[in-house]
């Protein structure tokens, strides 16, 4: 990954922000656009080669002695070799250990970076790397190649990503994929809180159901996944798509 001076971390973070404050000049939300439009077709570029995938959210902030990114480097080997390739969001704690997982279990590892105001180091666990600018772009292309989304124990941005999942597949904006949330006890204050929302009928108790398996088990989770994501869409192994020179894409093939 190409060192990020902090002149233009700065400046990255500045554009996001005045972006967000209101309406500006109609030449600037132009110029805006078209930066969006470049970070998605990059991203197009590189995520098009790496097969069906599975998005595993969770804290940065956890060190590799820890139970949480032990277990995930485990969980993340064991669907690594039912075919998917993890993808995280590139950096340290538990998106290095599921990264980790797929690398050393012989499976592929991408990584969608993302440029912070502390920088996030790029962990080494990936063999493809896309950075990104700006959240919506890199939650989109997390969400867009992954048949599966696998939430371990995280903070307000794992929550984050989680209920994005889940209102894409409750709205019917993407299908109905499987959503594994792994950590019964870390996660029992939102166990409790989703059951007051059956309670009260702000969602159904069928969709909890349907969309979301709660568990502490590995092979609970990858048994979820081969029914609900391999068995239900009809995944198998196809011929590999290679990249065309002449799109800009020759480089962008994954190992």
């Amino acid at each position: 990954m190409t060192k990020i001076t902090k002149a233009k971390r700065d400046k990255v973070l500045h554009s996001e922000r005045r972006f967000l404050e209101g309406p500006r000049s109609r030449f600037r939300e132009l110029k805006f656009l078209f930066k969006v439009m470049y970070e998605f077709i990059r991203g197009f570029q590189k995520l098009h080669f790496v097969g069906p995938c599975v998005t595993v959210f969770g804290s940065a902030r956890f060190n590799e002695d820890h139970p949480y990114y032990q277990t995930t480097v485990k969980l993340s080997a064991a669907i690594s070799k039912l075919g998917f390739t993890i993808i995280t969001g590139g950096g340290p704690g538990i998106m290095e250990a599921a990264n980790r997982g797929a690398f050393e279990a012989g499976g592929k590892s991408i990584g969608c970076n993302i440029i912070l105001p502390h920088e996030q180091k790029e962990n080494p666990y990936v063999h493809t790397s896309v950075e990104f600018k700006y959240f919506f772009v890199r939650k989109t292309l997390l969400v867009k190649y992954s048949y599966a989304f696998v939430i371990m124990p995280g903070g307000w941005g794992t929550m984050d990503e989680m209920f994005e999942a889940l209102t894409l597949i409750q709205t019917g904006k993407i299908n109905e994929f499987p959503v594994v949330l792994f950590g019964k006890d870390y996660w029992k204050n939102l166990i409790e809180l989703t059951e007051d929302m059956i309670k009260n009928k702000t969602v159904s108790e069928t969709e909890i159901k349907e969309y979301l398996l709660i568990t502490d088990s590995i092979d609970e989770a990858v048994a979820h996944l081969k029914k609900h994501a391999i068995g239900k869409f009809g995944l198998k192994k196809t011929r590999i798509l290679k990249p065309k020179k002449w799109l800009g894409e020759w480089f962008n093939k994954t190992s």
